[in-house]
């Protein structure tokens, strides 16, 4: 199959604008999830979808700077920027990533784009229920069921989270990657908030470009022997994370999502 590993980015933040063009060590924090999706096995292109907005120019420069093909589409309707992006790149099957994630894990992926094939999935993710560290998220899908959930889903969340339609889909065959739980679920490595960005900042100075390349497993293991270093985004947000995780357990069983170690 043909994969395309699309990443959604823009400029607009309300809590931290222009997060994705801060630096972090020697580039910018979107070079460096278009840098891991690169990496993920069995990807064939990668693709940032921006909003065609003159906000979002910077954004556009960024990716192409850092090598990677643009598409741009609408700033609101995110789930036709996907579909748009897909058919500008020819996929026929399509990873989402978001550009908050600067430590995205390429073997994660690389398994949940296993997961999707070995099932013979529709749908397949990592995160219902979420046991992943937040910043690790990512879903595959054939761009054939992206271009239905383009033409049939009608409300606003549909349009903007992209995925409710497939997810939530009684007739389609979805998969779930078990995530580790155990309270690793309570990591935030996603780049929101000014504490986000000073918890990376502060990995890259600990670990230098080694940080560009460091595993979910490495970094987790670096969380645990440093406590300090998660304290410096360990704050209210993470209570919503797990309040989050609790409703995706209850609210994914009607929707057969098979959960795979």
């Amino acid at each position: 199959m043909t994969l395309a590993i699309i990443v959604q980015a823009r400029f607009g933040s309300t809590r931290l604008p222009g997060k994705i063009l801060n630096p972090l060590g020697e580039k910018t924090a979107l070079a460096r999830v278009l840098d891991r999706c690169a990496r993920i096995p069995g990807a064939d292109r990668v693709v940032c979808a921006i909003p065609d907005t003159a906000a979002d120019d910077a954004v556009a420069d960024a990716a192409g700077a850092a090598g990677y093909t643009v598409s741009r589409g609408s700033e609101t309707d995110v789930l036709s920027r996907y579909a748009k992006a897909a058919r500008d790149c020819g996929a026929d099957h399509v990873m989402r990533i978001t550009s908050d994630c600067p430590v995205i894990d390429p073997v994660i992926c690389g398994r949940v784009i296993d997961l999707l094939r070995e099932n013979r999935a529709d749908y397949a993710c990592n995160n219902m229920p979420p046991l992943f560290p937040h910043g690790l998220d990512c879903e595959v899908f054939p761009a054939v069921l992206l271009h239905q959930a383009d033409r049939l889903a009608k409300t606003a969340a549909e349009r903007e989270h992209v995925t409710p339609w497939l997810r939530e889909h009684p007739h389609l065959h979805h998969a779930c990657l078990a995530g580790p739980g155990q309270g690793l679920e309570r990591l935030r490595w996603t780049l929101d908030y000014p504490e986000d960005l000073a918890f990376f900042q502060a990995i890259f100075a600990e670990l230098g470009e080694a940080a560009a390349t460091v595993s979910a497993a490495e970094l987790a293991a670096l969380c645990l022997r440093r406590p300090d270093l998660v304290a410096i985004n360990a704050n209210r947000h993470n209570a919503a994370r797990l309040e989050t995780a609790q409703q995706a357990e209850t609210a994914s069983a009607p929707y057969r999502f098979r959960v795979a170690a």
